[in-house]
């Protein structure tokens, strides 16, 4: 299966991307973790101001199939949440790199994109994934 890659983006095992927009991190699911889910349904996100940890759940995103945690790239305060997604879930299906974005962080510690691939080692993750037989 081919799937889409943001050549922007850092991406966390877990299939979140992070794309740094000046000092303010945009985060949302990658396109192969929005095809494991299938239909997108619900998602349940943080507020503004909360506090994000790198690894720890934001938020919960719900498909006909099953209900992930989706867990933040990055560590960060949430200063915007796409509220857009509550009325249009399908747009994580759609457009996972675009309108689809989840939370809005101001990064506390950029050295944490350290701790993420690129898209090209992302798009290698994720071939020997699915040699493995999923996520």
């Amino acid at each position: 299966m081919s799937y889409k890659y943001d050549s922007q983006a850092r991406y966390a095992r877990s299939h979140e991307w992070a794309r740094l927009e000046g000092n303010v991190a945009v985060i949302g699911v990658s396109d192969y973790a929005q095809h494991l889910l299938s239909d997108v349904v619900y998602v349940d996100l943080p507020e503004p101001g909360d506090m994000l940890k790198q690894g720890e759940s934001l938020g919960t995103v719900e498909s006909v199939k099953a209900a992930e945690d989706a867990y933040s790239p990055l560590s960060g305060e949430v200063i915007e949440v796409n509220a857009a997604l509550e009325d249009h879930p399908e747009w994580i299906n759609e457009d996972p790199y675009g309108k689809a974005w989840l939370v809005k962080i101001r990064p506390t510690d950029l050295s944490e994109l350290d701790n993420l691939m690129d898209a090209a080692a992302y798009e290698a993750f994720v071939i020997e994934e699915e040699e493995k037989g999923g996520h």
